[in-house]
C-alpha cells in the first residue's frame, strides 16, 4: 500500500481537508493508500511515497525521498484528480 502525506503549514485544518479530498479521489480510482495529514517539519522526517502540498511548502520538502505533488487549491477536486492522474496513476 502506498503512503501519502498531505501537508500544510501547521498540520491542522487545510491538510485535513486535503487528506479527505485525496482519500476520495484515490478511492474513486481504486487506489489503496495510507494517508496522513501533517505539518511541514513533521513531514520532513516521516516515511512516504508521495507528499501532496502547496507550491510554497513544496520547496521545504525537496530533500524528501517522496515524490512531491503540488496542489494549490485544496478544495478543487478537479485539480486534485489531475495531480493524482499525472503523478500517481501509472
Amino acid at each position: 500500500m502506498i503512503k501519502v502525506l498531505t501537508v500544510c503549514g501547521l498540520g491542522q485544518g487545510t491538510s485535513l481537508i486535503l487528506r479527505m479530498n485525496v482519500e476520495q479521489a484515490l478511492g474513486e480510482k481504486g487506489i489503496q493508500a495510507d494517508i496522513e495529514h501533517t505539518d511541514v517539519s513533521t513531514a520532513s522526517s516521516m516515511q512516504a511515497d508521495y507528499i501532496i502540498t502547496s507550491n510554497e511548502l513544496a520547496e521545504s520538502l525537496q530533500q524528501h525521498s517522496a515524490k512531491v505533488i503540488i496542489v494549490n487549491n485544496y478544495f478543487d477536486m478537479d485539480e486534485i484528480n489531475q495531480a493524482i492522474d499525472e503523478n500517481m496513476v501509472s
